[in-house]
């Protein structure tokens, strides 16, 4: 089995290539978007191979033990790390699990965009319309479970039965799959910390209880009276953004599938000025709130406005303004 080191130098070309050679037989690929890997567990993993950071990794730093990894040029653990767990987790299990790898989710999701498209007009396996369950790998820490605006509580249930505690997000691939397909969809903590930075680390013990979780997923999900998890559309979330729920102002309001949320879905953020709110919560996707108050209580509020318009705003791309978000 390939190491976790072994996917973090590439470039995501490079990276789309040895994946489409490691898998060759059982990859269907879309140039500059996807590799789709066919499995036999009704299941489907998915990853993404960009990162944000301009320059490819040089130089990996470890701990003594080799815990922990990091790099001058930003680690790239979101999302190298969801990577490496997919060929982990499809090396491990005896009925493999369908594989998805996309290009550019942190451009708004073009290779998961690409993927549904496909599927929408019938040009992919319909073996894919069987899947029970969607799992991305693609989430800051060790125990999370983000859900996005997928409510199935009996999945919710059963993910939590695998030591996961539920958070929230914004965006990410499954925010677009997992409707597309009408599966439910989690995405599951990778073990990266402060991502979008040139602090970004690595704890490869937090990656590996991850990967192992999964296999125990996926061993499941191949079972004969496992349920199929239905995509059920949350009531609390607006697709579009505009706070039709009494939710977060505009700043989620692009197509790509970034939605806001209400306060009751984080109370904390009562706690947080109305003008930075908004950032502050998109913010939460990549840094725990402790880190973001020791920020705020060094440098002070504007510091907030700074790491969004520095880490997040080319994501919104042209849609974003600094009037959308006062």
């Amino acid at each position: 089995m390939k190491k976790l080191e072994d996917f973090l130098m590439p470039t995501q070309k490079e990276l789309f290539s040895k994946l489409s050679g490691m898998y060759k037989g059982r990859a269907m690929t879309c140039k500059n978007s996807y590799i789709l890997v066919r499995g036999e567990a009704p299941i489907m993993l998915v990853a993404h191979l960009d990162t944000v950071h301009k320059t490819p990794v040089k130089h990996i730093c470890k701990t003594q033990n080799g815990g922990i990894l990091m790099s001058p040029q930003g680690i790239g653990g979101d999302d190298r790390c969801g990577v490496y767990a997919l060929t982990a987790v499809h090396e491990q299990s005896a009925v493999k699990p369908w594989l998805l790898f996309t290009c550019d989710e942190e451009v708004g999701g073009v290779g998961a965009s690409a993927f549904c498209t496909r599927y929408q007009k019938g040009k992919l396996p319909k073996e894919l319309a069987d899947l029970k369950m969607l799992v991305e790998i693609d989430r800051k820490g060790r125990n999370d479970a983000v859900y996005y605006d997928c409510d199935n509580p009996e999945f919710e249930e059963y993910i939590t039965s695998k030591g996961f505690e539920t958070d929230w997000g914004s965006f990410s691939d499954i925010s677009l799959i997992a409707p597309a397909l009408g599966v439910a969809a989690v995405n599951l903590s990778s073990g990266y910390y402060n991502a979008h930075t040139q602090h970004e680390y690595i704890d490869r013990k937090h990656l590996n209880v991850t990967v192992k979780r999964v296999v125990e997923i996926v061993a499941d999900a191949a079972g004969p009276d496992f349920p199929k998890y239905e995509y059920i559309e949350s009531y609390r979330y607006s697709r579009f953004g505009y706070g039709m729920y009494g939710g977060w102002g505009d700043w989620g309001r692009k197509s790509s599938g970034v939605y806001p949320l209400e306060l009751e879905d984080a109370p904390n953020l009562k706690k947080i000025p109305e003008d930075i709110r908004d950032e502050y919560a998109a913010l939460l996707d990549f840094y725990t709130e402790g880190e973001l108050e020791a920020l705020r209580k060094e440098h002070g509020d504007n510091v907030i406005h700074m790491m969004f318009e520095s880490e997040l705003a080319d994501y919104y791309g042209d849609d974003y303004d600094e009037e959308d978000l006062k």
